[in-house]
């Protein structure tokens, strides 16, 4: 009788396993910030949204880690070792600090990069076309936006005759846009000033020293450092009565004049069927990165009339949104 008794239970051990779901996959995102709690940022809501579209629902077929340089102080080379440990079939980096850091600890997990400003010039990609590696994703803007946004300052704010293009090195890619903003400042008559920060203490400083010469603006491109201090720059802006423009939406609920950029919400939309494909088994290398088609003009108003600026009615008209 024993023998069969441990054929049944073998049998009835094979058929349990075979039964038993497989574990779900895992996702691991390192964020440089998160909007709020990580439970209510709307890039992780959209993303969240667009996998369950495809069929992966978190906490169900699928497990997805957030892991940010807010939570801790922790470096972004901590983090990623953090989501590493976890054993991701996917990863995704929001910013270029992000992607790098993911892309020191890995080269065979996939990796889609969130707003990564040059990845060619970054060494995360071989091509736009043609990624080569295990990293692909969605660039933030392209290299010629520097002059559409001194352009649309000048033409909101025609007094300005001398711009700070503000950023810090550490923490973002602005040669290109500053080039562009220089080649149309000579067009403009505009003189574009480099003001590089490290610290907070240096954006005081900066916009200050902007502000002792007459018919002064300011550029803020995009820059993990100069988000994360957003509301302090914008209300030094607004106390120096400097007309800025802005890379990001979120300055302008901030009171910033305007902003000129992209829809992050949408790229983390779009980032989902990336991140499906890949948990499917497409190469990230067969995954072209993609630059943003679609951009904002936001006007705040309040922010115009106490600079009192008059705006001009071809800036209103193509405003998408406007805040009074």
């Amino acid at each position: 009788m024993r023998r069969p008794l441990v054929l049944l239970a073998a049998m009835l051990a094979w058929l349990a396993a075979a039964a038993a779901p497989a574990e779900a996959p895992r996702v691991g995102i390192l964020m440089a910030s998160v909007i709020g709690e990580v439970e209510d940022d709307p890039r992780l809501i959209g993303l969240r949204q667009g996998l369950a579209a495809l069929g992966w629902t978190d906490g169900q077929n699928l497990r997805i880690d957030v892991r940010r340089t807010a939570a801790g102080g922790g470096s972004f080379d901590d983090l990623a070792k953090e989501l590493l440990d976890l054993k991701p079939a996917v990863l995704v980096g929001h910013t270029v600090a992000a992607a790098r850091a993911l892309r020191r600890h890995t080269g065979t997990i996939p990796i889609v990069g969130v707003l990564i400003a040059d990845p060619v010039g970054n060494g995360l990609v071989a091509s736009l076309a043609q990624p080569g590696g295990n990293v692909t994703g969605f660039a933030n803007f392209e290299p010629g936006i520097g002059g559409k946004w001194l352009s649309l300052l000048k033409e909101t704010a025609p007094g300005v005759t001398r711009a700070g293009f503000i950023f810090n090195p550490a923490t973002s890619t602005t040669a290109d846009y500053l080039r562009s903003a220089r080649q149309a400042a000579a067009v403009l008559g505009v003189e574009v000033v480099a003001l590089a920060v490290h610290q907070p203490t240096d954006i005081e400083q900066a916009i200050a020293g902007l502000a002792r010469r007459p018919g002064a603006g300011l550029i803020v491109p995009p820059d993990v450092f100069l988000s994360t201090h957003g509301e302090r720059l914008v209300e030094l802006v607004g106390r120096h009565r400097i007309p800025a423009i802005y890379a990001y939406r979120a300055y302008a609920d901030r009171g910033g004049l305007l902003v000129y950029g992209l829809d992050t919400l949408a790229l983390y939309r779009q980032a989902a069927p990336y991140v499906d494909r890949l948990l499917r088994g497409v190469p990230a290398a067969e995954l072209p990165v993609q630059y943003p088609t679609t951009f904002h003009l936001v006007l705040n108003l309040k922010a115009a009339r106490l600079l009192d600026l008059t705006i001009p009615a071809s800036i209103s008209a193509r405003a998408d949104e406007v805040i009074e």
